[in-house]
């Protein structure tokens, strides 16, 4: 089942997660190339010294890069977060987001690296920005690609 980017968007706002941590999806674009996601701080999304509370932080990178290769590359492959770091660079204290990008080049290595059936675990790397567009932390994701194994009829 094919979902539109806008629907996803709608779809995201009522996450567990995001409307608990009052994360809000900014845009998701039609080819699913670019994302970004932001989030106030408010009093019940921040920590015991008032700043961003950094599972929030991380809570806001996680399904981007998954939800939009799993769009993008289709039915016939399988996509899945493997791993997930943060590094703290300064408190949060201020609204906060994240931009998720494809480039072709990446969707091409993809491609090559997985057409002989084989795994892929590529990593992308999450700025999170203050409003000034200081970086207050940065997220590294891996996944996990593949195409599907085809069954075989019994």
């Amino acid at each position: 089942m094919k979902i539109t980017a806008n629907r996803m968007k709608w779809l995201l706002r009522f996450y567990p997660p995001y409307l608990g941590a009052g994360i809000k999806v900014d845009y998701i674009s039609d080819d699913w190339m670019d994302a970004q996601a932001s989030m106030k701080l408010k009093w019940y999304n921040r920590n015991y010294v008032k700043t961003h509370f950094g599972g929030s932080l991380i809570s806001m990178t996680d399904p981007f890069y998954m939800l939009m290769l799993s769009n993008i590359l289709g039915s016939n492959y399988v996509v899945w977060d493997k791993v997930a770091s943060i590094d703290f660079i300064k408190p949060g204290v201020s609204k906060v987001s994240a931009q998720f990008k494809l480039t072709d080049k990446i969707i091409d290595e993809i491609f090559e690296q997985t057409k002989s059936g084989e795994k892929y675990l590529p990593t992308f790397n999450v700025n999170i920005f203050d409003e000034k567009g200081i970086v207050i932390a940065k997220v590294h994701k891996r996944l996990y690609i593949r195409k599907r194994r085809l069954r075989k009829a019994v």
